[in-house]
């Protein structure tokens, strides 16, 4: 009787042993992929890059006289490429057991670049606000095909802005206007997209720490990361 219940115990303690020495099992990698990151921060910098890119174009078409500061496409296709660098981020990452140095370099670059796209936006709010004060202050005379504006018509030696190509002052009192609005609003969002992706990066690389005793024998090498 003794040696039955001396057995069954051995049995359950090499069943515990055995539990402990497994590794937790990998999270299903089918389950809300979208929301994964950087995926998502991706997908997002990719959409708001191309809509940047198309409103500065529908800019551009107002008058071809414009400025590049003033049409910032520039801006949207670096951060569509951006976005690119993240999905080929998340390709890596979620391979499974993959220690590479190019998942590292790719991780470094895919920060740089958030952190990059984070200071253009942020350029482009400043140039679209200064824009977007100084058109809602324009006094317009249509001239032929092109459109010349002043800060202040009374004032004989003030700046005067030339506009070509232009069908109507309304599109440069109006409609460039809003465009410069949508500018700031979708440069600050994509600031915020890409502060959020560097953040995440830069706490994945230096605020994951490993807690608990060591999984198994010495040889092993197991932890559990947290």
């Amino acid at each position: 009787m003794g040696q039955g219940q001396k057995g069954s115990s051995d049995k359950k303690e090499g069943k515990k042993k055995k539990k402990r020495d497994e590794s937790p099992a990998p999270e299903d990698g089918h389950k809300c992929r979208v929301c994964r990151f950087p995926l998502l921060v991706a997908l997002l910098q990719l959409l708001l890059g191309v809509a940047i890119t198309v409103v500065a174009f529908l800019m551009l078409a107002i008058s071809p006289s414009l400025l590049a500061r003033e049409t910032p496409h520039w801006a949207g296709i670096i951060l569509c490429l951006v976005s690119i660098v993240g999905f080929i981020l998340y390709c890596i990452t979620y391979r499974r057991d993959e220690r590479s140095s190019l998942q590292f370099c790719v991780k470094l670059l895919y920060f740089i670049l958030c952190t990059i796209g984070l200071v253009i936006s942020v350029l482009v709010m400043a140039f679209a606000g200064h824009h977007h004060r100084q058109a809602n202050s324009f006094s317009c005379e249509q001239m032929g095909e092109d459109c010349v504006c002043t800060l202040d018509e009374n004032d004989p030696i003030a700046r005067t802005f030339i506009y070509e190509g232009v069908s109507s002052c309304e599109d440069i009192n109006g409609t460039l206007s809003l465009y410069f609005l949508i500018q700031i609003l979708l440069n600050l969002a994509q600031a915020i997209v890409c502060a959020v992706g560097a953040f995440i990066m830069w706490k994945h690389r230096y605020q994951v720490f490993f807690a608990g005793l060591q999984i198994g024998s010495p040889s092993s090498q197991q932890w559990h990361k947290v």
